[in-house]
């Protein structure tokens, strides 16, 4: 089970470079906007997350202590799902559209502060 934990981790680490590499990206565009790799990402991002929750959580995966902080973790989840839901409506919608690319960036980026931060 560490096996697919940890390619479960890979995963999640893409999703993330493919978010945050989707926002950077952009950067100096004047046509900012949600593209393809920020939809996918948050999408890889929310799923791979609750699946390592559920492998600690269910005892699958023991290569943990267990104990699990549920604040950051919803915390994370509540960003995450706020993300999902801005890159889907974002996606739709023709550029620019700077206040979707921002707060997805933001969002993202708090995210990140929080994963290693939050002790």
């Amino acid at each position: 089970m560490d096996l697919v934990f940890n390619l479960i981790v890979v995963l999640h680490f893409l999703g993330l470079a493919s978010l945050v590499g989707g926002f950077l990206v952009q950067m100096k565009s004047s046509e900012k906007g949600v593209n393809p790799a920020m939809w996918h990402g948050a999408l890889v991002q929310l799923v791979t997350g609750v699946l390592m929750v559920g492998l600690i959580e269910s005892g699958a995966y023991t290569g943990d202590d267990g104990d699990l902080d549920m604040a950051k973790i919803s915390v994370k989840l509540a960003f995450t799902v706020i993300i999902a839901v801005l890159a889907f409506v974002g996606r739709k919608k023709t550029p620019p559209q700077v206040a979707f690319w921002g707060a997805i960036g933001a969002l993202s980026i708090a995210n990140i502060f929080i994963a290693v931060l939050w002790t």
